[in-house]
């Protein structure tokens, strides 16, 4: 066991009675625990273990329960050794070199890591895994996509294994223990790997959770410049009115700032008359619609929009549009605009 107690029934039956009663608990340092020969081996094994085991949990501590081959043996645990823990269920194997100390349950992120450490230093999460490690984009099935500088032998069940030897520390950081591409390397990789409007869903998230900035991508689209990725992405950054983002994808943007902002919570998607509305406070005589190329382009959806102001005003309710460009670019000037007229509401003022 990690944390002092050693339970060694396999090395009992080996070394006979001379090493009984080893699953003990290590005696305070300074406290004499024996009075024979056989007594004092036993505890220098104890102790001797228990150090063992302290550096073990030391290290699992700081890579969410996991510790690798080159750790162990660098701790003072053989061949043999990590087998014999393996088969009294101390050590769960993951990976061929990596395994889980003292738990067969995984922590939160442990698969992520695990895959990363079974493909040696410097290889990081990647692609379609880092993506949704960012929160950009929903985790899929089929293993952990990792990138590492140097090609490793045989197959690893799953773990997705691209090589690029030219990865370097500045491609990526580590994000909750686990090394994971940037943001901005993280987009360059989905825009060869994904579908297009994945990357532009990829991209709307890290700019509204302000992972990447232009200057960022700027510095990226040139380091990465001779990738087929860096092509995808260029094109949609440079588009002018930016990804088109069906409806729901843009009002979920907007909303997570107003949730962010604690400003109060609004109705998504209400009716007003004949109309719908993106964002209503209906105390307040705020409604609030998201304007976007996708949905407002053609001739027709600006005269409906027209017809639809007209309504609202009717109703006593004042309209504020904002736009995709606006909530990714300007997000505090977006809030401070919602919050202004949350505030100035015509039955308040003097």
């Amino acid at each position: 066991m990690i944390g002092g107690v050693t339970t060694s029934r396999g090395a009992e039956r080996r070394s006979g009675a001379a090493h009984a009663g080893l699953d003990r608990i290590v005696p305070p340092d300074g406290v004499e625990a024996c009075s024979t020969p056989h007594a004092a081996s036993r505890n220098r094994i104890v102790h001797r273990s228990s150090g063992v085991d302290r550096t073990i949990a030391g290290i699992a501590a700081q890579q969410r329960g996991l510790v690798t081959r080159q750790q162990l043996v660098a701790a003072g645990v053989g061949r043999g050794a990590i087998g014999n823990r393996l088969k009294r269920g101390q050590l769960h194997a993951v990976h061929r070199g990596v395994y889980l100390v003292g738990h067969a349950i995984p922590l939160p992120l442990a698969l992520e890591l695990a895959a990363a450490l079974a493909c040696g230093t410097g290889a990081a999460v990647s692609h379609r895994s880092a993506a949704a490690l960012w929160s950009l984009l929903p985790a899929q099935d089929g293993g952990v996509e990792v990138t590492a500088p140097v090609r490793g032998r045989g197959h690893r069940p799953g773990i997705r294994v691209r090589h690029d030897p030219a990865l370097g520390r500045d491609d990526f950081v580590v994000r909750d223990r686990v090394p994971v591409t940037t943001p901005a390397r993280t987009l360059v990789d989905l825009g060869a790997s994904s579908t297009p409007r994945e990357l532009e869903r990829a991209l709307a998230e890290a700019w509204a959770r302000r992972l990447i900035t232009r200057e960022r991508l700027r510095v990226a689209l040139e380091r990465y410049a001779g990738r087929r990725g860096a092509a995808a992405l260029r094109g949609l950054v440079g588009r002018q009115d930016g990804p088109s983002l069906t409806r729901s994808e843009a009002e979920e943007l907007l909303l997570g700032l107003v949730r962010r902002a604690q400003l109060p919570n609004p109705r998504a998607n209400a009716l007003v008359g004949r109309y719908e509305v993106d964002m209503l406070w209906r105390s307040e005589g705020l409604a609030v619609e998201v304007e976007g190329y996708a949905y407002h382009s053609s001739p027709r959806a600006f005269e409906r929009d027209r017809r639809r102001d007209a309504e609202l005003a009717a109703a006593g309710l004042r309209l504020l549009r904002v736009t995709w460009r606006q909530i990714v670019d300007e997000p505090e000037a977006v809030v401070a605009r919602i919050t202004r007229a949350l505030v100035s509401r015509p039955d308040l003022r003097a």
